[in-house]
């Protein structure tokens, strides 16, 4: 009998000392959707997600020193630095974007972050 789907077994974020590490965002909205939407909103969407785990952490989007993103196309990269910029400026965390599929199908984007107090 095939078991039923759980909630994964992992943390949205863990500290080790002043440094934090945010599980990846997928592009979920509150009821836990995928939205739907192309590489824009679904990277504005994951950012978004991001940016509240770490509020509710007391920290900000200035305190992230490290993104990781998965995207499921190269084509979109354009669009997906778009998005990003509206988000982080100058000077940028370091990065790093591999092209992959992902495990939540209709996502397009998955992001990650490490970010220090």
């Amino acid at each position: 009998m095939p078991t039923a789907p759980s909630k994964p077994p992992l943390s949205a974020i863990r500290f080790a000392g002043d440094v934090a590490y945010i599980s990846g965002q997928l592009p979920r909205n509150a009821d836990g959707a995928i939205i739907a939407g192309d590489m824009v909103a679904q990277t504005r969407q994951s950012l978004s997600n991001l940016r509240q785990i770490l509020e509710s952490n007391n920290l900000t989007l200035a305190d992230v020193v490290k993104v990781t993103a998965w995207l499921t196309d190269a084509a979109l990269m354009n669009d997906f630095n778009a998005a990003y910029r509206e988000f982080f400026a100058a000077p940028f965390p370091a990065r790093s974007v591999v092209v992959s599929a992902l495990v939540a199908p209709g996502a397009v984007v998955e992001i990650e972050a490490v970010a220090s107090r």
